[in-house]
């Protein structure tokens, strides 16, 4: 199964390219269940390597497969190749997994736009693209998901492209992205003219041999943070992310939880020799940074009052979370939590999609209350995902922050107190989110009045 890694990408761009194609003829909800086959197909065939590779020795746990030599030019030799190895795996596993049923519940969710086709066929692109970027034997591969996912993301956001603050909202995550992504192309630069190749393999062997400098190697880890920290909103490259909120919901799952914004955890992670062999200053910087965003961002949740972006901030903490991790050399750590995040943080943003569309696309918390009884069912989803994220045992979230806690204590005391702090925070505000949303006193009756054509309107669970 392992050379089939190639149809792990190849059937979510087969859903693409059918849309581009079809898509309006194929129409509402036609279109939707394609691009959710393509990417429960997808899906399935990673399950398939995954247990093949789950049956090897863990000598034999990395497998290449190299489709074609993309560019043969003198001592630059670059194949369009895969890497199947545990890491890849289980990113592909989830971005597959998650993203199938976010394809699923934006067929309900994107009901009656006139633009349904295209939306679902930005969904299958971005899906390909995050998948690229995961799968790359190469930085180079990689930058050609890197890419991907920045334009996808520019599609998503601004996707109601009508509303101003949409269309200036996928701007500024294109332009912002740029910046990270100078740092990524002078990275690939530094190493082929250093190591000789871009392939990940060869530059982490140079950095564990020490057969390149050791500025050299700090050169290549510090640009490639700089690609992570425009990728993955950490500070001063944050501002982005909670803007991102103006596309629809379902890419608001999408971008915070499965893909793009963790492109830059996986990045280091992928890179973590270089990173283990660089200066000492290098991982601490990290460290720093991850822990000051992590802080940050969660003082921000504190105060927000709109349903979403209390959530998108709360990503930007998380994120900071995980290179905290990376910092402290918990590669295993971030990787889990980046898991446990996916999952808890997909569920949260979907309930509050089911929240707004039962609130007749009302986003403010302040106008909303005791809809446990209205909305039972995303009541019941919506808090699990809160007791994960909150760091409740024995929901998700609280191992694989304890993880990273663990390994932050043993590394720097200070930033183990700035961790802990977050982790109290991240419960603070999610508490104050689900009281608001589901308990408490109805104040939805005063948000009736405003929406004037509209009249009374009592909240609603969604459809099934």
């Amino acid at each position: 199964m392992l050379n089939l890694v190639w149809l792990i990408p190849a059937l979510p761009l087969a859903g693409a390219l059918v849309l581009i194609v079809f898509g309006s003829r194929i129409g509402e909800p036609r279109a939707g269940w394609l691009a959710t086959l393509a990417t429960a197909s997808s899906f399935a065939v990673t399950v398939a390597v995954y247990f093949d590779l789950l049956g090897r020795s863990v000598e034999e746990r990395s497998h290449v497969v190299s489709l074609f030599e993309w560019i043969p030019v003198g001592s630059l030799q670059i194949d369009l190749a895969f890497l199947a190895d545990p890491l890849s795996v289980t990113m592909a596993l989830f971005v597959t997994g998650i993203g199938s049923l976010i394809h699923l519940y934006a067929i309900g969710y994107m009901h009656g736009d006139p633009k349904f086709a295209k939306f679902f066929l930005y969904l299958n692109l971005f899906v390909f693209s995050m998948l690229m970027l995961v799968l790359g034997e190469n930085l180079l591969v990689t930058f050609l998901g890197w890419e991907g996912v920045g334009a996808c993301s520019y599609f998503l956001i601004s996707f109601w492209h009508t509303r101003d603050s949409a269309a200036v909202a996928g701007k500024k995550a294109f332009v912002t992205n740029r910046i990270g992504d100078w740092g990524v192309m002078t990275a690939m630069f530094v190493a082929f003219s250093t190591v000789g190749s871009v392939s990940y393999g060869a530059i982490n062997e140079a950095a564990h041999e020490g057969s390149i400098s050791k500025g050299a190697i700090s050169a290549i880890a510090m640009l490639l943070f700089v690609g992570a920290c425009g990728k993955s909103a950490q500070l001063p490259l944050y501002f982005w992310l909670p803007d991102a909120m103006e596309g629809p919901t379902p890419v608001s799952a999408l971008i915070h939880a499965a893909t793009m914004v963790t492109a830059g955890v996986f990045l280091m992670t992928r890179v973590g020799p270089v990173l283990v062999e660089s200066y000492g200053w290098v991982p601490d910087t990290v460290a720093a940074i991850g822990a000051a965003t992590a802080l940050f961002a969660a003082t921000i949740a504190v105060a927000q009052t709109d349903i979403k972006r209390v959530l998108a901030y709360s990503t930007v903490s998380q994120l900071g979370f995980m290179f905290l991790a990376i910092g402290s050399g918990a590669f295993v750590a971030a990787i889990f939590h980046m898991v446990t995040h996916a999952f808890f943080k997909a569920l949260l943003f979907l309930g509050s999609g089911s929240v707004i569309h039962g609130m007749h696309h009302e986003q403010d918390m302040r106008k909303m209350g005791a809809l446990r009884a209205a909305m039972p069912i995303t009541a019941f989803t919506f808090i699990i995902g809160w007791l994960a994220i909150a760091g409740v045992p024995p929901f998700a979230g609280f191992w694989s922050k304890d993880e990273i806690l663990l390994y932050v204590y043993a590394d720097n005391r200070l930033l183990y107190a700035v961790g802990m702090i977050t982790a109290l925070l991240t419960a603070f505000y999610m508490t104050r989110q689900v009281v608001m949303v589901f308990f408490g006193d109805a104040r939805w009756h005063d948000a009736s009045a405003e929406h004037g054509a509209h009249g009374d309107f009592t909240p609603h669970e969604s459809p099934r």
